[in-house]
């Protein structure tokens, strides 16, 4: 691509009065936030929307949603998003890291000439599930929308030929999982040449679930001199090594420690039990959920996890047949149907929904007041994830784990998630480091 046209990614103007700011004020911001900021030259961060170096007519999208201010991702991320840098996000699960890179895309695409008959996109979104490619794309469709930006959203699971026929219309920003992008790509439906604006969403994410090797086939379709912006909640060697391939003179913005960490603004409660009393414990906090819901004129939005699609469909049966409103979702149920079961619960029209951690990440629903590991997951990353499904954007949330001599392994490391949050640790946890010891 040597004789692709220059394209402009600088876009950043600095505010006087982040330009005012010295280097101990700048440090003293980010202390605050549990930031840290390396690479070359990074821009000092935006304390408000208004300082960011957004065009107005994003500032005023941003106003007219009702958010107070930039998130700490996004006061970071969008200076050095808008000076063309790439930018590698490291930030826990509900941070705004959309709006860190769907606005400055929006501000990328306006600056690029038209696209013309048979182009592809000039921003390409990857993500690992459908869920999460549909809410993004919801949000390109929000603030992409006085610009009249024209986006799609690809994913499997649904009918082929109206994705295709809005590739092939004309698109300037796709939202895309990877296995149906390359699909698309392999029987030249659209193409990437004009991809100079290329966002990896919940990379660790899509390495857990092997999608590697798909992301390097589309990345090496792309421009090679693209701007790159990689989001991620945890920072594990793999993450870390394909970063470092795609991304050049990066700006690198951890929120949060090296630890796994989970939201502050989520309380959480764990109880020790067994196999046998999980489901007569699920059904007294079920019960109490919803009764003081109702109480205080409120609507629940309770999201129960399970292992496995099998325990997920006899649980939603048992509780349904007890007189649940309760709904399910995991990876074997088809896609018209998973949006319904979506809709009904965002709605509140079925205020419980059972899942498997297909629900994990990427559904930004608000307002869930409730988590409930009924089965402990595999993997603490996991943990966090999944009660990171409330307490969004400030608001306050509450998870409640049940943990069984199964999920001993995790004691250790799950005591000292508490610990960190400032949780209590039940003593029947510690128990299980007094076994481990014993082991040894």
């Amino acid at each position: 691509m040597s004789d692709a046209p220059l394209f402009e990614k600088n876009f950043y103007l600095e505010h006087p009065a982040v330009t005012s700011r010295s280097a101990k004020d700048v440090d003293a911001f980010r202390t605050a936030r549990e930031m840290r900021v390396t690479g070359r030259d990074p821009p000092k961060p935006a304390h408000t929307f208004e300082e960011s170096s957004l065009p107005a007519y994003c500032v005023d999208e941003l106003a007219n949603s009702g958010f107070p201010a930039p998130t700490p991702v996004q006061a970071q991320t969008w200076p050095a998003a808008l000076s063309g840098r790439d930018v590698i996000s490291i930030a826990e699960t509900g941070s705004g890291k959309t709006l860190a890179f769907v606005l400055p895309a929006v501000v990328h695409i306006n600056a690029q000439p038209y696209l013309e008959r048979g182009d592809g996109p000039i921003v390409l979104i990857l993500a690992p599930t459908r869920e999460l490619a549909v809410q993004i794309q919801e949000q390109a469709a929000v603030f992409g929308a006085s610009s009249k930006i024209k986006s799609a959203c690809i994913y499997g699971g649904a009918p082929r030929n109206p994705q295709i026929a809005a590739l092939r219309e004309g698109v300037e920003m796709c939202v895309a999982t990877p296995g149906r992008l390359l699909d698309f790509l392999n029987s030249k439906a659209t193409n990437l040449r004009r991809v100079t604006y290329f966002v990896l969403d919940e990379a660790d994410r899509m390495l857990d679930l092997g999608f590697e090797p798909q992301i390097r086939r589309i990345e090496r379709l792309t421009r090679p001199d693209r701007q790159t912006l990689l989001f991620t909640a945890t920072w594990p060697a793999d993450v870390a090594a394909a970063a470092a391939e795609f991304t050049d003179d990066v700006v690198t913005v951890r929120i949060g420690g090296d630890a796994l960490k989970a939201s502050d603004n989520v309380s959480q409660i764990v109880e020790v039990t067994d196999e046998h009393g999980k489901h007569a414990r699920l059904v007294s906090v079920l019960e109490r959920a919803l009764g003081d819901a109702e109480a205080a004129g409120a609507v629940p939005k309770i999201i129960v996890f399970l292992s496995s699609k099998a325990r997920v469909d006899a649980s939603t049966r048992r509780l349904r047949h007890e007189g649940f409103p309760a709904l399910s979702i995991h990876g074997d149920k088809g896609q018209e149907e998973r949006e319904w079961v979506l809709g009904e619960f965002r709605a509140g029209k079925s205020p419980v929904m059972l899942a498997t951690d297909v629900a994990a990440r990427g559904l930004d629903v608000k307002d869930v007041s409730l988590v409930v590991n009924y089965d402990f997951p595999g993997k603490m990353e996991d943990y966090v994830h999944r009660i990171g499904r409330t307490g969004r954007a400030g608001a306050k949330g509450k998870a409640m784990s049940l943990f069984t001599s199964g999920d001993a392994r995790h004691a250790r490391s799950l005591c000292g998630l508490l610990q960190t949050a400032g949780q209590p640790v039940p003593r029947e946890l510690l128990q299980f480091l007094s076994l481990e010891f014993l082991k040894k």
